[in-house]
């Protein structure tokens, strides 16, 4: 006789919120589990870092906010609560709850890939994201080469994808109308140094 396998229950998106809101730690929920969050490189920290500074400088005070790691985003079935390494909404801000901790309406999202997180971003997170009604525009930045993964919406909600792998190269982020050169994403990071 064999033993069926049996799932873990799955947790509901208020337990996890209320577990979050009590944590020193941050956790990504993702379809009923809660995934412990690795700490970043310096490197990670670094270009997360210079994207914001890109990024809030160029939104000003117009129509767009850009927000850092801290702040939560939820897809609209609530099968993804993330901390993506920044966020940027066009118009008023919508959230998940009082709290004002859950973004439920990103424009543009980025995530700078770890070693651990890379095929998750790239895979289910990415395709949770892509379920956002608001979301234009999916950013994924390496950490080890200078490499951004560009995914865009296009006509009749199409996503497409366009990758940059020279230093000297760009990015149009046309929902924003802003153009991000790498050599200022990776600005003060060293390629193949004998540390990392």
């Amino acid at each position: 006789m064999s033993v069926a396998h049996q799932e873990a229950p799955k947790t509901s998106p208020g337990v996890y919120l209320a577990l979050e809101r009590q944590s020193s730690d941050k956790h990504e929920y993702f379809d009923g589990v809660i995934l412990n969050m690795p700490g970043g490189s310096p490197e990670h920290d670094l270009i997360a870092g210079n994207l914001y500074v890109l990024l809030y400088n160029h939104v000003g005070d117009g129509p767009c906010t850009a927000f850092t790691s801290n702040m939560k985003v939820r897809t609209e079935r609530a099968g993804l609560f993330s901390y993506p390494d920044l966020t940027i909404v066009c118009g008023e801000p919508r959230y998940h709850d009082s709290h004002r901790d859950v973004l439920t309406n990103p424009k543009v999202v980025f995530e700078v890939l770890s070693p651990s997180t890379a095929d998750f971003d790239r895979g289910g997170k990415r395709i949770k994201y892509q379920s956002i009604k608001s979301l234009s525009d999916y950013l994924l930045v390496s950490q080890d080469v200078p490499r951004v993964e560009h995914w865009s919406r296009g006509s009749k909600g199409v996503w497409l994808v366009a990758a940059v792998e020279d230093i000297k190269g760009q990015v149009h982020v046309k929902a924003l109308d802003c153009t991000l050169r790498l050599t200022d994403i990776y600005r003060r990071i060293k390629f193949g140094a004998p540390n990392r």
